[in-house]
């Protein structure tokens, strides 16, 4: 059976939602305190009641009548938020009057509440609508798709999506090469076998499998080739009338979507925006923190062997895209032309590397990689560009590491498989725990996993 899935869709009106609610009941509840204290001189415990009861009810109330809906122009989300403001008062004067407490609210306040609340809710609409409005067509921009099959349920799709215009559609290529099931209203790009290189070449970022019944053999071949790359795959699938039982599917302008394999910050764009918030919040507070750290530690590595004191590296970053991430320089400067992994004892470490690697000092100015974007506090561990071009045709879907942003400790670290992977064996669980950590990941997961790096620091596999 297929997991549950949640839309795309659905997660990207979850953050719209949430952001505008935050601001539109922040302002309300300022509202209602501030007549309070201009009334009392301070805010009485009813009404700071209130304010609770405001927080909680808001919810169900604006998400009945979607409130914020992305998809509403100006004047339709105005409306909606009349709507779901009058709702809120009206549950609000139930729950009073069912506890008998609504005589201890003045009338007056209630009356200026009742209106202040709508105007200052309205004002605060227009910006933060249009920046939901920006935020929503930039995420579009990074989706641009290719569809592959020639049935009618791919051509279907093919005019969905250029109506509804949100997802950049670049061409189809075609499963079957027959005249007969070509639309001229969409380009084709190619033919199955150079679907990778299609792909690339128009930096395709999601790629919707929309095949028959027939063809269904092919959904695994199409679906191998592309696990290594950065794109989203999708499963339009004609069923035709083959009954489903229990099937777990989402929605894509009306048409069923199994989701094989969808990068985090496709599924889950809100949580994603929280998780680089919070990593680049930390990121700049323990910069700050451990700065004489930081500072005594760059003194060492000066002092103990010639050469710089940073270490600069290429590694695969998110989406595969290279990156040079930062370290304190543990090691002599050697020119052997090759990438290494450090060993027990390698002579290569100085003692002040040996010490900086043995508590991951050495991994702190990361930190500047969080600050910049380019990595996460929690996510996959980044190799070594050479050792990815060497594992990534002996792993099975070992490029799939890439699908979220690489991290300074991750699930594989806390877990017992960090430092040497001398074995093909110890490179596959190591790759099996960053996956296991992409399809589990979550905010409270990337917590847990910080709160355990500091036990795991005492692993003797650290060199």
């Amino acid at each position: 059976m297929i997991a549950p899935r949640t839309n795309p869709a659905t997660n990207r009106h979850g953050l719209t939602f949430w952001g505008q609610w935050l601001c539109g009941i922040s302002l309300v509840s300022g509202v209602l305190c501030y007549l309070a204290i201009e009334r009392f001189g301070e805010v009485p415990a009813e009404y700071r009641l209130l304010v609770a009861l405001t927080i909680l009810t808001s919810v169900p109330a604006y998400m009945l009548l979607r409130v914020y809906h992305k998809r509403y122009d100006y004047p339709s989300g105005l409306l909606h938020l009349a709507a779901g403001w009058v709702t809120l008062l009206a549950g609000l004067v139930v729950i009073l009057y069912a506890s008998e407490s609504i005589d201890l609210f003045a009338i007056e306040i209630a009356l200026q509440w009742a209106l202040l609340g709508l105007v200052t809710q309205a004002i605060a609409f227009v910006p933060l609508h249009y920046f939901a409005m920006l935020h929503s067509r930039k995420l579009s921009r990074e989706r641009t798709a290719l569809i592959v099959g020639s049935s009618a349920r791919a051509y279907e799709l093919a005019g969905r999506l250029h109506t509804s215009n949100r997802i950049p559609l670049v061409g189809i290529v075609p499963s079957i090469f027959d005249e007969q099931t070509r639309d001229g209203r969409f380009p084709v790009l190619g033919n199955l076998p150079s679907l990778r290189e299609i792909t690339e070449q128009h930096g395709v970022r999601r790629v919707y499998i929309a095949v028959t019944l027939e063809e269904m053999a092919r959904i695994e071949q199409l679906y191998l080739g592309l696990l290594d790359m950065s794109v989203d795959v999708v499963w339009i699938p004609d069923f035709g009338s083959m009954p489903l039982l229990n099937q777990s599917i989402a929605q894509i302008e009306q048409l069923p979507a199994i989701y094989l394999n969808e990068a985090p910050r496709s599924s889950h764009p809100a949580a994603v925006f929280s998780k680089g918030l919070i990593d680049q919040t930390i990121a700049v507070l323990a910069i700050l923190a451990l700065s004489p750290l930081l500072a005594a530690t760059a003194i060492a590595v000066k002092l103990s062997s010639p050469g710089p004191v940073l270490f600069r590296q290429p590694r695969h970053g998110w989406n595969g895209e290279v990156i040079h991430i930062l370290k304190f320089r543990s090691m002599r400067i050697h020119h052997d032309g090759e990438v290494k992994q450090a060993t027990r004892h390698d002579d290569r470490v100085t003692r002040v590397g040996r010490f900086i690697r043995r508590t991951s000092i050495d991994e702190l100015p990361q930190l500047i990689n969080v600050l910049r974007g380019e990595m996460s506090l929690v996510g996959p561990r980044p190799h070594a560009v050479t050792h990815n071009h060497y594992y990534c045709d002996k792993i099975l879907a070992y490029m799939a590491r890439h699908r979220i942003k690489p991290g300074i400790t991750g699930l594989a670290q806390v877990t017992g498989h960090r430092g040497e992977t001398e074995t093909l064996e110890k490179m596959q669980q190591r790759v099996e725990q960053d996956l296991a950590y992409i399809n589990n990941w979550s905010l409270w997961l990337d917590m847990k996993i910080l709160v355990r790096t500091p036990i795991a620091l005492f692993a003797r596999n650290i060199y």
